[in-house]
C-alpha cells in the first residue's frame, strides 16, 4: 500500500493543541521490559567527524567509560573518519575520496551502535570538494544504508535555563518537554526529483509500512510519558497525509490510554512556539519534522543541550542536533552535552541500560544546575567565566552515580 503526492500550497489552520498533564522527566525510556544488566559488552563505532565534532565525541567517551565502570560493563570505541576528515584521510592515503568511506561503513555494520559527531566545513569552502555535498553524503548514505527510519528530537526547557528559551515566560511557565518523532527515509527527501525545462518537481512517497513504524514508536513513548501523540499532517492537501491519519487511526486502539489528535503542519508551526506545553509527543513525516524539530530546538537556549538518535533496522545512531561549527573548533568553548546525552539515549535504545542512561542525564542536570555553563549558555557579558568543553565533560564525570 502506498501513496504519492506532489507537495502542495498551505491551507488555513485547524483548531489549537488542548493542554495535557506534565511528566516530571523529559526522557524517554526504551520499549519493552526494563531489566537490570550486569557486565555488557558493547562495541561502539565512533565517527567523530569535522569542526568540533572529536573535541565535544572526547567528552561523551569520558562520560561512557566512566559509566562502564560505575557500572561495571565494557564498551569498546571504535574510531572511523566520516565527512571531510574522511576526504582528507582517502587523499593522504592515495585512495579515492570519499566522505563515507567502505571501511567506515563495515565498521558501523560490525558495530553494536553508532556515536556520531558532526560533519561539514566553512561556508566559504562548500565549493571545495572535501565539503561540497558533504552532510548529505556522508549522513544520508549512513541513514540510507541502516534504514535509520526513526529520528528522536526531544527538546526540554530546564527551568533553571528558562532564561534562555527565546520565548516569553508565560509561555513556557507550565514546562516544555517535547520529543518529536520524524521519519526520516522516505518523503519527499527520498522521493523523485526531476527537472524538465522550465518544470521541476520532488515526489512525497509513502508506504503504510513505511508510516506504521514512527507511528507505533511515538504511541510506545507517549505511553511512558504523558500519554498524548500529535500525527502532524497536511491531510486536507497531500493523499499521503491522509494515509498517515489511516495508519495512526489503526494504530491508535492498541494504546487505548494514549490520546491521538491530528493536527495540520502550518498550525503546528505555529502551536510550537504558542503553547509548546501542550504537546508531548509529535509524529510526523520527513520534511515536516526536519522543519519543527529545528523549530522545537531552539526552545531549550542552546542547540549544545540538544541531542538526537536515528533508530534503525540493525543498528542505531546516535549524534547532537547542532552542526560542526568550524568557526570554534579547536578553541575548546564547545558545548559537549548534547553529545553526552546522546551516549545517554545510545545506552537507552540500543544497549537497554535505563538506568545508566538516567544516570548520565541526572549528572547533566545537576552540573547545570550548580551553574557549570559554557559560553553559549551564559550572556555575553559572563563568557570570561564559562567552562571549557573539558571542564564540562569532567563535571558531568564527577557528578555521575554508581548503582
Amino acid at each position: 500500500s502506498r501513496s504519492v503526492a506532489v507537495l502542495a500550497q498551505a491551507q488555513p489552520p485547524d483548531g489549537p493543541p488542548q493542554p495535557s498533564k506534565r511528566r516530571a522527566a523529559w526522557s524517554v525510556v526504551p520499549l519493552g521490559h526494563l531489566a537490570v544488566q550486569m557486565g555488557v559488552t558493547k562495541k561502539v563505532a565512533v565517527l567523530a567527524g569535522d569542526g568540533i565534532g572529536p573535541e565535544v565525541m572526547g567528552e561523551a567517551v569520558k562520560v561512557l567509560d566512566k559509566v562502564a565502570t560505575l557500572y561495571g560493563h565494557t564498551f569498546n570505541f571504535e574510531h572511523a573518519p566520516v565527512g571531510g576528515a574522511a576526504w582528507a584521510a582517502c587523499e593522504a592515503a592515495g585512495e579515492t575520496p570519499s566522505h563515507l568511506p567502505a571501511s567506515t561503513v563495515e565498521l558501523c555494520a560490525k558495530s553494536d551502535a553508532i556515536l556520531f559527531g558532526s560533519v561539514g566545513g566553512p561556508v566559504d569552502q562548500q565549493h571545495e570538494p572535501r565539503w561540497k555535498d558533504c552532510e548529505k553524503n556522508a549522513l544520508l548514505g549512513l541513514r540510507k544504508r541502516f534504514n535509520l527510519a526513526n529520528n528522536l528530537r526531544p527538546s526540554k526547557v530546564y527551568p533553571f535555563l528558562a532564561h534562555l528559551c527565546p520565548l516569553k515566560p508565560a509561555i513556557i511557565e507550565a514546562g516544555v518537554d517535547v520529543l518529536v518523532v520524524r521519519e526520516l527515509v522516505g518523503g519527499i527527501y527520498f522521493g523523485e526529483h526531476k527537472r524538465e525545462g522550465d518544470r521541476a518537481y520532488d515526489v512525497m512517497d509513502y508506504t503504510v509500512e513505511g508510516i506504521r513504524k514512527p507511528v507505533i514508536f511515538a504511541f510506545e513513548a507517549a505511553r511512558l510519558r504523558r500519554k498524548k501523540v500529535t500525527v502532524v499532517d497536511k491531510a486536507n492537501v497531500l493523499e499521503t497525509s491522509r494515509l498517515w491519519r489511516e495508519v495512526a487511526r489503526e494504530v491508535a486502539p492498541k494504546y487505548p490510554d494514549v490520546e491521538l489528535e491530528f493536527m495540520y503542519v502550518d498550525n503546528a508551526a505555529m502551536q510550537i512556539i504558542q503553547k509548546p506545553s501542550a504537546f508531548d509527543v509529535i509524529a510526523t513525516e520527513n520534511m515536516f519534522g526536519d522543519i519543527l524539530s529545528d523549530a522545537a530546538s531552539v526552545l531549550p537556549g542552546s542547540l549544545g543541550l540538544m541531542p538526537s538518535a536515528s533508530l534503525g533496522d540493525s543498528v542505531h545512531m546516535y549524534e547532537p542536533s547542532g552542526g560542526s561549527a568550524p568557526d570554534i573548533a579547536g578553541k575548546g568553548v564547545a558545548n559537549p552535552v548534547a553529545q553526552i546525552l546522546s551516549g545517554a539515549l545510545m545506552l537507552r535504545y540500543s544497549f537497554q541500560l535505563e538506568a545508566e542512561a538516567s544516570a548520565i542525564e541526572a549528572a547533566v542536570e545537576s552540573v547545570l544546575k550548580a551553574g557549570t555553563l559554557t559560553g553559549d549558555l551564559l550572556e555575553e557579558s559572563k563568557r570570561g567565566s564559562a567552562a571549557s568543553t573539558s571542564a564540562m565533560g569532567d563535571a558531568v564525570v564527577a557528578a555521575l552515580k554508581g548503582p
